[in-house]
């Protein structure tokens, strides 16, 4: 081969530390890009046919390595929907394959990319930068299960979600031994209820002033009927006996009654459940389990069988100079219609809508996918990937973590590439000597003839 090899092999190094140069301009060029993953060169020497004793160092080639395994730093955004992957993982995407109406439509092939600054289009699609569609799978919005295996284009629509009517008020409140009633005095048994109202399951008007005499008030709060409306519960407690008077009163006793009309001239209050009695030390002794408000009725509005939730010891009677109710915990499960207000992800990778009405459900779980061949596999534009043989097929699951309102950055470093470049010139200017020295032994040998 003489002059002529080594010529050759000069411009095999030549086009290999362009191709390597071809990959360092990439990479800084895309410094900036979201979840860039960079290129590295590989060198592959090329050895001619030959014997033992006439070996040759050979030519050279370049070919890329990929970096996809290499994590990019994560920053925050003020973007609910940007999402980070740390650790191992792609998200599943789509580009649609045209659009009908407006609205995209989908092919059966997914791409994967680790770039997550996602916003909702106008047609409520989850959208990268790249144009690049995320896909989920589907919750059902009571019991938060995936409804089915396979994912699909996560669509956030504005429907609203319904009323929930409440079946539940969680109560959770301290008696007084001695309520300060308004008809309270020194005398002994003031402070309890009217005797002509004890046991009375309604009050009427004509008792109403009286009973809010001889009782104290409990607490309220808001519920809703299936509708949606609001109806305000005002709770009153009246002491009815006192363990401490002796016969025929065994144990301090109260009754608990809810206002079921608020009208003017026609107040009404209604009694919940049974008596309520405390031992001694202050325990709740009746009843034994949660009572019902049954058929739950608050100026014309019903709401339905409403079960008081006062736990295992959510109530109790102690002394207390102030003779009020202290409510600990008071609440309710139902809600009125709700309107969606915004989109956020939760650390477990669903996608949550954030209603008007106070409620938040899970729509849409995110998965990941793995690849036992990472570096193997095929890039597209825009920072995604597509599987081939060598990276085997995705694997739903992967080991690593979203993490919203971030966005992983390019694995670029600048002054890594820069030291590259370097040494990459220095490279080829030297296979430009062999080149140069190659011709000048050239013209050595047509002047032997001269």
């Amino acid at each position: 081969m003489g002059i002529f090899g080594a010529m050759t092999t000069a411009v095999s190094g030549l086009s290999a530390q362009a191709y390597a140069l071809e990959n360092i301009s990439g990479n800084i060029a895309n410094s900036q890009t979201t979840a860039f993953k960079r290129i590295e060169t590989s060198f592959v020497d090329l050895i001619p046919d030959s014997g033992p004793k006439r070996e040759l160092s050979g030519s050279v080639t370049g070919y890329s390595r990929a970096t996809n395994t290499i994590q990019g730093q994560i920053s925050a955004t003020s973007i609910t929907t940007n999402l980070a992957i740390n650790g191992d993982g792609y998200f599943v995407v789509q580009q649609p394959s045209g659009f009908v109406d407006g609205q995209p439509t989908f092919a059966t092939t997914n791409s994967y990319t680790r770039r997550g600054d996602f916003t909702v289009d106008a047609n409520g699609y989850m959208v990268n930068g790249a144009g690049y569609y995320l896909r989920g799978l589907p919750l059902d919005r009571t019991t938060g299960n995936p409804l089915g295996s396979s994912p699909v284009p996560i669509q956030i629509t504005n429907d609203v979600i319904p009323a929930r009517a409440t079946d539940t008020l969680k109560y959770r409140a301290s008696l007084p031994t001695t309520p300060a009633t308004a008809n309270a005095t020194s005398v002994a048994g003031s402070e309890l209820m009217q005797a002509s109202l004890i046991g009375d399951a309604t009050i009427g008007p004509a008792d109403a002033a009286n009973f809010v005499a001889t009782s104290i008030a409990g607490g309220s709060q808001t519920v809703y009927d299936a509708l949606g409306n609001e109806v305000n519960v005002q709770i009153r407690w009246a002491k009815t006996a006192n363990a401490s008077a002796g016969p025929p009163a065994v144990a301090d006793t109260w009754s608990a009654y809810y206002q079921s009309a608020s009208t003017s001239g026609a107040e009404t209050w209604t009694r919940i459940g049974g008596d309520f009695t405390f031992s001694s030390t202050g325990q709740l002794t009746a009843p034994t389990s949660n009572p019902t408000i049954s058929n739950l009725t608050v100026n014309g509005t019903n709401v339905g069988n409403v079960t008081l939730d006062i736990g295992t010891n959510g109530l109790s009677q102690y002394a207390r100079s102030d003779g009020t109710v202290q409510v600990t915990d008071i609440g309710q499960n139902g809600y009125a219609v709700g309107e969606l207000m915004n989109v956020t992800i939760t650390d477990a990778g669903r996608v949550r809508g954030n209603y008007s009405n106070g409620q938040s459900v899970d729509l849409f779980s995110i998965p990941l996918a793995s690849f036992n061949g990472d570096n193997m596999l095929k890039r597209l534009d825009g920072g995604a990937f597509a599987e081939t043989s060598g990276s085997g097929p995705a694997i739903l699951g992967a080991s690593g973590r979203i993490v919203s309102q971030s966005l992983e950055g390019s694995n670029v470093d600048i002054s890594e590439e820069f030291t590259k470049l370097i040494i990459t010139q220095q490279a080829y200017a030297a296979n430009t000597r062999i080149v140069t020295t190659s011709n000048s032994m050239l013209q050595e040998t047509i002047n032997m003839i001269r």
